[in-house]
């Protein structure tokens, strides 16, 4: 004969002993919450401190000098547009401007050419000495070569043109490229290059009709980030440079003076120089992010 088991013959104890984790599972949904509640400021904040210099710096270039110093008119002011003027007018800026793409996009092009097969043999034939090299150029620092790159370039009469800045700014561009894709080849499985091997291809036809097609992506995020790191470059090209071929960064540093700063021209300056690379980064950051994320794995 069964017996059926009624709250009442419960013990006394066990009520009380059910209730711990019903309270558990009460408290895990608020933890949560609080966890959600906190990494949403937190992210506000990150992004906050970001934008409030760009934010400073397009709302100062649309004041005077006087407004700049005044704390009042910090965000209620009269707006001019006289520093865009002077700095798209007067200063011919555009000419800076020509000279940045031309020598961005020139050094990323040949560093390119350069960088692209170098990364592929130093993945697939395991050449880590030569990857050494390479990292010893990205790690040795800019100014310690303009030195010896001013006497060597003024001697062969190269100075204040576009080559000696061009060949700079590889120095730059070619590790970065270079190291970018030797990790996006070195998570590239090999069956493909070997199954085009076995239809009759060569290597050198392998990796241009299967590997190279197939590395777009990678290739893409290497250029994009040569290019940016080309168009903020303000060191080579403040000493390499010439009257005629001076990149923005430079031309922003005219607006530094020994005894005052020009500070609404040079907020001006620096908002054309930042909205190219802006308007770069927003419609290409999902390549920027699958190139990087894709040679994150292995196979």
């Amino acid at each position: 004969m069964s017996s059926v088991v009624t709250p009442k013959m419960l013990r006394p104890g066990a009520e009380t002993a059910a209730r711990p984790p019903a309270q558990r599972r009460r408290r895990k949904p608020l933890a949560t919450r609080a966890y959600k509640v906190f990494r949403v400021v937190a992210l506000i904040v990150i992004v906050l401190s970001f934008l409030a210099p760009l934010a400073w710096m397009f709302l100062a270039s649309l004041k005077t000098n006087v407004d700049i110093y005044d704390a009042s008119k910090t965000l209620i002011f009269e707006p001019t547009t006289a520093n865009y003027e002077t700095v798209l007018g007067r200063n011919n800026y555009l000419s800076f401007v020509f000279n940045s793409f031309w020598v961005a996009f020139a050094s990323t092009a040949l560093s390119l050419i350069i960088g692209v097969p170098a990364a592929y043999s130093m993945s697939r034939f395991a050449m880590r000495r030569s990857a050494l090299v390479v990292l010893m150029a990205r790690i040795i620092p800019g100014v310690s070569l303009l030195v010896p790159w001013y006497y060597v370039f003024s001697n062969l009469s190269m100075v204040g043109g576009y080559t000696v800045l061009i060949l700079s700014h590889m120095f730059v561009a070619l590790p970065l490229i270079v190291y970018i894709l030797m990790s996006y080849y070195d998570s590239m499985p090999l069956e493909l290059e070997e199954a085009a091997r076995v239809d009759g291809l060569t290597h050198i036809g392998a990796f241009l009709k299967v590997t190279l097609p197939l590395s777009m992506a990678g290739i893409a995020t290497a250029s994009i980030l040569a290019f940016i790191f080309s168009w903020n470059n303000f060191m080579f090209a403040l000493v390499l440079s010439g009257a005629d071929t001076k990149t923005l960064p430079v031309a922003i540093f005219n607006f530094v003076a020994y005894a005052s700063i020009d500070w609404g021209g040079l907020m001006a300056a620096s908002v054309v120089v930042t909205i190219p690379i802006m308007v770069i980064a927003l419609f290409t950051q999902k390549y920027i992010v699958s190139g990087l994320t894709a040679g994150a794995t292995k196979g």
